[in-house]
């Protein structure tokens, strides 16, 4: 049986389809779907523009309709059909953002994928989420604004003697020829040192270049099963990064293969862009639009408070 996850782009940019969305509201659409065959038959051929997901890494996480221990081949060569699919799908000039992480024991199993993407897609950026970041303050350097040490973010406690506790997943950034121009202070952060602006070329703002390390804590939650009820998912922080550093311009669709309890809809609603979901668990799919509508209406209701 193939993983989870569903979305679907602008009504022009779709192929003629009688399969009928579970959930649709402002653009959002989640289709019941094993994401190959999803995107076969419902998406036409390059109409979507920003991929941002994260499947399987067949590391045993209890799905409750996906089987998560397969055979490493099998997984590879299911995984590289998928990655034929979203090469199907993505615009010449699309982004398709790839989130995966490993095991401590297994730590091949991303960069694997990766190698799998490559008959495919040029691994043009690779980004690092980090989840939890130490910084001692003899090594931040004399800024006014950091007064002690530093310890953000939260990760998975772990209680070995041979592994460091693991606070970091990749996201891989394939395009089709490598050549995808960016949108990179979409994202930037101001410089620490202000003597930087007008003194270098390029420093024309107080805003530069945040690098491919990327600092995306959890939120903190007190009831992971009503609160973050799939065993893997990421902030949504993440793909409205990811969607803003392609160029929200040109961003016109989102797809999310795997769109799990709908994370990647919830950035693009809040970011004003279409987004088609594909997802095989009815359970994830009807929490995926009961966060979804909840989260309009919360986001509807801060833009209207704030104006």
């Amino acid at each position: 049986m193939e993983p989870p996850k569903t979305t679907g782009p602008q009504d022009t940019l779709q192929a003629p389809s009688t399969v009928a969305p579970f959930f649709e509201l402002n653009g959002v659409k989640l289709y019941q779907e094993d994401c190959v065959k999803g995107m076969r038959d419902i998406l036409q051929p390059g109409s979507i523009d920003v991929v941002v997901t994260s499947p399987p890494y067949n590391i045993g996480i209890k799905y409750t309709k996906y089987d998560d221990i397969r055979p490493r081949k099998e997984y590879l060569d299911w995984i590289e059909r998928v990655g034929v699919a979203v090469s199907r799908v993505l615009s010449d000039k699309g982004s398709f953002f790839l989130n995966v992480g490993g095991t401590l024991k297994d730590p091949w199993i991303p960069l694997d994928i990766a190698q799998r993407m490559r008959e495919t897609f040029v691994l043009q950026n690779t980004i690092h989420w980090i989840k939890s970041i130490a910084i001692p303050k003899k090594d931040v350097g004399k800024y006014e604004n950091i007064k002690g040490d530093i310890a953000v973010g939260h990760y998975k406690p772990i209680g070995s003697r041979r592994f460091i506790n693991d606070a970091h997943e990749y996201i891989f950034h394939f395009t089709k020829e490598g050549d995808v121009e960016l949108d990179r202070l979409a994202v930037g952060i101001p410089y620490q040192d202000k003597s930087n602006i007008g003194r270098w070329k390029k420093a024309k703002q107080d805003l530069r270049d945040r690098g491919n390390t990327w600092f995306i804590p959890y939120e903190t939650i007190w009831d992971r099963e009503t609160q973050r009820p799939h065993p893997s998912t990421f902030p949504v922080s993440l793909p409205e990064m990811c969607i803003k550093v392609h160029g929200l311009e040109r961003a016109r669709t989102i797809l999310d293969p795997f769109m799990g309890i709908g994370t990647t809809a919830m950035a693009s609603l809040r970011l004003h862009k279409p987004c088609v979901g594909f997802e095989i668990d009815a359970n994830y799919l009807q929490v995926a639009s009961d966060r979804i509508k909840k989260f309009r209406s919360l986001d509807l209701w801060e833009r209207i408070k704030h104006r």
